[in-house]
């Protein structure tokens, strides 16, 4: 079951956001990573909040263990996010029709 996934990182900021997300190897409007459906990030006021679309739990799970956890405290964000997960009953993706 799909699921979607709100990180909130307090005190983080866009420009190590950035950082982490050349680090894991992706450009910015490009592809995701295996599983990802859909993903967006935006500033709050306490940080930024990072909001995914992912085909399981599980996959997220690999994902965060092996890739945000270290990437995010390679570029100084220290505290871990605060996540709130919510299944997913549909979703549409953008193409021709």
């Amino acid at each position: 079951m799909a699921i979607a996934v709100e990180l909130d990182f307090n005190g983080a900021t866009l420009t190590q956001y950035d950082e982490v997300i050349a680090k894991m190897g992706f450009e910015p409007n490009g592809v995701g990573a295996p599983g990802g459906l859909f993903h967006w990030v935006t500033k709050t006021d306490n940080g930024i909040r990072v909001t995914d679309v992912w085909q399981s739990a599980e996959q997220f799970q690999a994902f965060a263990d092996e890739q945000i956890g270290p990437f995010t405290a390679a570029v100084g964000i220290t505290e871990p996010p605060t996540i709130t997960m919510h299944e997913v009953h549909n979703y549409l993706t953008a193409g021709d029709k």
